[in-house]
């Protein structure tokens, strides 16, 4: 693990907090086919995501500060495209105040264990796959293709399965303890 802060991995994950920006801006002005450059944005941020862990192993970039800077990234990002779906009422509110409920239950955990125990708790599977589901939920509501409305509800309930299924392992780590002193 190297102690450096300007690694690729790390730009490409803080460059993942700006991608807010044009997300919001396509999603919230009409201008022709908006929506579809919504999307867009979408898929670079999510590629981003699955490119910094990527180059971070492969380049042995892996920081403490990555390990922050990563899920806070994706929290951000996840947050505030929640409420600009809010806004344009693409997504129930219940939804989205349980994803941000979560996400700052899961930031103030890994606050406390890095303040308690000097360490950098690493996200888990499960989050990861939670995350990427609620990805496709919001990304399936940006578009409102009524031909995929039935998918469209299948993975909204399915991230709420993975999400109370990560939290559950996050909330394991905290009350329990279960694996903490082997987090790296």
């Amino acid at each position: 693990m190297t102690h450096r802060y300007f690694t690729v991995s790390n730009l490409i994950s803080a460059s993942r907090i700006f991608i807010v920006i044009p997300m919001g801006y396509c999603l919230l002005t009409e201008f022709p086919h908006h929506r579809l450059w919504t999307a867009g944005v979408i898929i670079i941020a999510v590629a981003t995501d699955f490119l910094d862990g990527f180059l971070a192993r492969k380049l042995h970039q892996v920081t403490e500060i990555g390990k922050i800077i990563d899920p806070v990234a994706d929290k951000i990002g996840i947050g505030a495209y929640a409420v600009f779906l809010a806004i344009t009422g693409d997504i129930p509110l219940w939804f989205i105040i349980f994803v941000l409920l979560r996400d700052i239950l899961i930031l103030s955990g890994g606050l406390y264990i890095h303040h308690n125990k000097k360490i950098v708790p690493q996200s888990n599977w499960p989050g990861k796959i939670s995350v990427t589901c609620i990805a496709v939920t919001f990304f399936l509501a940006t578009l409102r293709i009524d031909a995929l409305r039935s998918f469209f509800t299948f993975s909204l309930w399915l991230s709420v399965v993975l999400m109370i299924w990560s939290s559950w392992i996050y909330a394991q780590r905290l009350i329990i303890g279960r694996n903490i002193d082997n987090i790296k």
